[in-house]
């Protein structure tokens, strides 16, 4: 059973960057897709990112596409998400999720979920 552990987040100013990592245990991570979601307090879990399993094609929100990046290194078993220019609204809780075999980032099709870290964005 994969278990998944995010780190990486804090508090900045709109503008400013962070990189979130999500390392696996009890699993390959190469073995699945692997995404990051979002939930601000009040509002349904949102898509942000997703890599694919082999050939390391990625797919973005449309919020995101152009200021993120996500990223895997299969030698340290760990998923990445680079955050460039952060803006207030990206402030919310980002978990890691492996697990989908569809093309899409769609929460209901990812079997293993990390706990989450905050990201808070100010003006």
């Amino acid at each position: 059973q994969v278990q998944l552990v995010e780190s990486g987040g804090g508090s900045v100013q709109a503008g400013g960057s962070l990189r979130l990592s999500c390392i696996g245990s009890g699993g390959t991570l190469r073995d699945y897709a692997m995404a990051w979601f979002r939930q601000a307090p009040g509002k349904e879990r949102e898509g942000v990112a997703l890599i694919s399993r082999g050939t390391t094609s990625t797919l973005y929100a449309e919020s995101v596409k152009g200021r993120f990046t996500i990223s895997r290194d299969n030698a340290k078993n760990t998923v990445y998400l680079q955050m460039n220019t952060l803006k207030p609204e990206d402030t919310a809780l980002y978990y890691c999720a492996a697990g989908s075999v569809f093309w899409r980032l769609k929460a209901a099709d990812f079997g293993y979920w990390g706990q989450g870290t905050q990201v808070t964005v100010s003006l």
